[in-house]
């Protein structure tokens, strides 16, 4: 279908502006769990950074557990034991303020990265989906290490990445977050790649 913008024609496709950049906001992701799968195990903190040179857009939520499969060393990870675990607030509470910081922090459509993206993001996913009804990142996202591999053109090098690190890895969501940051911003300066801003 041909539309009109101005003195220009643009083909829209599929519901997509084609010859128009869409507006994108990089968000770096961190989770901590109580085991390895979303449903049968629970989150037990999330981090988010807004991808910026400032790295002081941040959101951070505690979760209560939603069942009661529970791993007491991945607990151990977070510090924390089950009866502090369980101790957390709803679910609810923490996913719907995520969405809310999304919707109020993007210029544009909030694009999901991490740094392991299958875990962290199939967490968010399926809390998001089960808490708010909707994903605010849609379907899709990106992994650090693949994106690192690709610039440098060698598979292998998936992992390398975290010595870019500045931030000390904690394993509280929003220090994990933040480091992954400033990597990828030390990533990007090195290949010269532009992120959007």
């Amino acid at each position: 279908m041909r539309k009109f913008a101005g003195n220009a024609s643009v083909e829209l496709t599929s519901g997509v502006w084609s010859g128009v950049k869409p507006r994108m906001t990089l968000f770096m992701v961190d989770v901590e769990t109580d085991g390895p799968a979303p449903g049968l195990f629970s989150m037990v903190s999330l981090g988010c950074v807004r991808v910026d040179r400032q790295m002081t857009t941040t959101f951070k939520a505690i979760f209560a557990p939603v069942s009661d499969r529970f791993n007491p060393d991945a607990l151990a990870i977070s510090n924390i034991d089950r009866a502090t675990h369980e101790a957390y607030p709803d679910p609810a509470e923490g996913m719907a303020a995520f969405a809310a910081f999304l919707d109020g922090n993007s210029k544009g459509r909030p694009v999901f990265i991490s740094d392991n993206l299958a875990f962290d993001w199939s967490f968010t996913n399926y809390y998001f989906h089960r808490f708010v009804g909707r994903n605010p990142f849609g379907h899709s996202g990106r992994r650090l290490g693949d994106f690192y591999a690709g610039l440098e053109k060698k598979f292998g090098a998936a992992s390398e990445w975290k010595k870019f690190r500045r931030t000390h890895h904690t394993h509280d969501p929003v220090d994990d977050a933040r480091g992954n940051v400033e990597a990828l911003l030390h990533i990007a300066d090195l290949h010269g790649v532009k992120l959007p801003e």
